[in-house]
């Protein structure tokens, strides 16, 4: 079966003036128009190729890839906007339509915008949605507590950053484990750090507990060498001022520190930390 949206490993079947057509194992048969056909070919060689509908509503193969498939999410940029919607740049000649009630805010030419890709059962069109939570369901989780996942920045809140996990499910990154600038469609991993009632999910972007310990105990380290041995940051020190020279959050830091003491890497002073120096 050729599916819409997808990536198809499709057979060339036979030649015509406007392309190649390709067929799959149940006989079906797409066109892909001469722009797209190789400059050397075989009858029954295999291609992959994106299918989608062109401008008269046909299914129609390309060997571009777009910058999101069916089923997926990616910030993408609206070109226009006409009566009917927007019309976003996917990488593609013919541009993905937005529909009006799919947009979460009114969309403009030139803007940003986190969408899905889905296939509009009524039109049997390829569409977008900005209202990308109604694509995620928390109510069957798929991942567990410290498991790593695939992040995507979804929006902004008053508490911290929403992130779309694996794909499938909602997750909210605190603002006090932020240490970095954080857009909207950024792709990144992270760490389930806790699961709450109602399946709601906490997400770290460090490591959880002893996990975190060795890692920053390396950032200090790299530190006291780029800056000849000494870190002017004590335990009396504030949380920004160690979020701002190292990333980490205070708790962390002091955890750091006291595994680097315990192996006498390092001596604390009133003024700061001091590497010691191998004998």
């Amino acid at each position: 079966m050729i599916k819409l949206g997808e990536i198809n490993t499709l057979e060339i079947l036979r030649e015509t003036d406007h392309g190649v057509y390709l067929i799959d194992d149940e006989d079906n048969e797409v066109l892909l128009p001469n722009r797209y056909v190789p400059e050397s070919f075989k009858i029954w060689e295999k291609l992959e190729v994106f299918v989608y509908l062109d401008n008269e509503e046909r299914p129609v193969a390309t060997t571009d890839m777009p910058y999101i498939k069916r089923g997926e999410f990616a910030l993408l940029r609206c070109n226009q906007v006409t009566d009917y919607g927007a019309f976003l740049d996917w990488g593609l000649v013919k541009e993905l339509f937005c529909p009006f009630k799919e947009q979460a805010f009114k969309m403009k030419p030139g803007g940003w915008y986190l969408v899905h890709c889905y296939l509009d059962e009524k039109t049997d069109r390829l569409v977008a949605s900005s209202k990308t939570n109604r694509f995620l369901d928390n109510k069957e989780l798929t991942v567990e507590a410290f498991e790593e996942v695939d992040l995507i920045v979804s929006h902004p809140s008053d508490i911290g950053m929403n992130v779309i996990v694996n794909k499938k499910h909602t997750g909210l990154i605190y603002k006090d484990n932020i240490f970095s600038d954080l857009s909207v469609g950024d792709t990144l991993r992270g760490i389930v750090k806790k699961i709450r009632p109602g399946n709601k999910l906490d997400i770290a972007l460090g490591q959880i507990g002893y996990r975190n310990i060795e890692p920053n105990a390396d950032r200090i380290m790299q530190e006291l060498d780029d800056n000849s041995g000494f870190l002017n940051l004590t335990d009396k020190s504030s949380p920004d001022l160690i979020k701002e020279q190292l990333q980490m959050s205070k708790k962390n830091f002091k955890r750091a520190v006291g595994t680097l003491y315990k192996k006498r890497l390092i001596e604390i002073k009133p003024d700061g930390i001091y590497l010691v120096e191998a004998k």
